[in-house]
């Protein structure tokens, strides 16, 4: 947990930067980073002045929905769902390196037409300092559509956030990433509602066995489960009921990665295609 005094001194700057805010459409997905910056847009600006809004996606699993929705209504914090159209888009479902772009691009889009109802207000994000030193497509987006970072503007990483959402006794302070069900598609595959859902429903299974850190990676007919690595002797002693019920949702093949979880797995295959001589 961070110093008192160094979360007091974010907490300065953040409030500088929403007291300068006419207000704010905020791209919220639940997640404690946009969360905390719905949170403190309600703190701050009040009702009149906040709007969150949430896509309920394919991409976006019930359970991630139902939470962002619950955290809203506890907080008082206005929402607004919208469903965005990033399947109809060849771009997005094609599933290049890139995907992430083309995903927020037309969520961007979208929260500026919310936008037009509120023509003086700001649209913002949960963007902190740590995203930019990862892959993130998205950020390309975000610059591109004049989305405002509140966290990454007042120089706040992930760790601040953690602090900031404990301060105000967030129930999402320790809450674990949970990137969109499309990040488990590796590159060049197709992104597919029925690969989403079947994702969404293998990972529930898990949750519900104990694992609340997870991802089913969809490969094909194969299902591979990361768990932190150590749950994977855990994962191990009960292989065969979970592979079971995975394979009843139409998995040919489940394995486990021996390496566990691990962050953004998919993106080395970004680092070997850099590798590979011309």
């Amino acid at each position: 947990m961070e110093d008192r005094e160094e979360v007091a001194r974010a907490l300065a700057r953040l409030e500088q930067w929403f007291t300068e805010a006419p207000g704010l459409v905020i791209a919220y997905s639940g997640g404690v980073d946009s969360a905390l910056v719905a949170f403190l847009a309600m703190h701050f600006l009040g009702q009149d002045r906040t709007l969150a809004v949430i896509s309920a996606s394919p991409s976006l699993s019930m359970p991630e929905l139902d939470h962002a929705r619950a955290f809203a209504r506890t907080h008082g914090i206005p929402l607004k769902v919208i469903v965005t159209r990033e399947m109809e888009d060849p771009n997005y479902t094609s599933n290049p390196a890139n995907r992430c772009y083309f995903c927020k691009t037309t969520l961007y889009q979208a929260l500026h037409a919310v936008r037009s109802e509120h023509p003086d207000w700001w649209v913002a994000n949960g963007q902190n300092t740590d995203d930019l030193g990862d892959y993130r497509p998205g950020l390309l987006a975000a610059q591109e559509q004049a989305i405002r970072a509140p966290l990454g503007e007042c120089g706040i990483n992930k760790a601040m956030v953690r602090a900031l959402a404990g301060r105000f006794a967030l129930d999402c302070w320790n809450k674990p990433a949970s990137p969109c069900l499309a990040s488990r598609v590796p590159y060049g595959q197709t992104v597919t509602r029925e690969k989403l859902r079947q994702i969404e429903a293998a990972e529930s299974i898990l949750v519900a066995a104990g694992f609340p850190v997870c991802r089913v990676r969809h490969l094909g007919e194969t299902a591979r489960l990361e768990v932190p690595p150590d749950a994977l002797d855990t994962l191990r002693n009960m292989e065969g009921q979970v592979r079971d019920r995975l394979i009843a949702l139409g998995f040919s093949r489940v394995e486990i990665d021996p390496e566990g979880f691990v962050s953004g797995k998919l993106n080395r295959a970004l680092q070997d295609l850099d590798s590979t001589p011309a």
